[in-house]
C-alpha cells in the first residue's frame, strides 16, 4: 500500500466532523480532518503535545476563561519548529520548541475546544 503524503489542498474537504476519536491517553477527542493530519502527514506526535499542554496550569486556569485555544505548528527552514497557543490573535499562552521534525507542511493551525481537537474548516 502506497502512503498518501499530506497537502494543504487536502485540507479543504474537511467542513465538518461526524466521527470523534478519542485519544488513547487523554480524555480528548479530535475530528476526521486532524485524524487525516496525523494519518497522513505523521503527526500523531502533534495531537500529543497539543493534548499533554492541556495539563499545564497556564493552559488549565486559561480554558476556564477562553472558549478556544489556538494551535499553530510552524516548521523552520531547518526543519525544526515552533508549537505555539494563542488565547487570541496575539495573546501567547505557550511556546514550545521542536528541535526537528518531518512534518510535510509549512504550517498548520488547529482549534482545541471543549476537549475537540478540530481543524479551521471543521469549526
Amino acid at each position: 500500500m502506497s502512503q498518501q503524503t499530506l497537502r494543504e489542498s487536502d485540507l479543504a474537504q474537511f467542513t465538518g466532523s461526524e466521527v470523534l476519536y478519542r485519544h488513547g491517553l487523554f480524555r480528548y477527542h479530535y475530528t476526521e480532518g486532524v485524524q487525516y493530519v496525523a494519518q497522513c502527514g505523521g503527526a500523531y506526535w502533534l495531537i500529543d503535545a497539543i493534548f499533554s499542554w492541556q495539563r499545564e496550569r497556564c493552559i488549565r486556569e486559561d480554558a476556564m476563561l477562553q472558549e478556544i485555544q489556538f494551535w499553530t505548528l510552524q516548521v523552520h527552514d531547518d526543519r525544526s519548529a515552533t508549537l505555539t497557543c494563542e488565547r487570541d490573535s496575539n495573546d501567547v499562552a505557550i511556546t514550545q520548541s521542536i528541535p526537528w521534525t518531518d512534518f510535510p507542511l509549512s504550517s498548520i493551525r488547529l482549534y482545541f475546544q471543549e476537549g475537540v481537537l478540530l481543524l479551521p474548516s471543521e469549526y
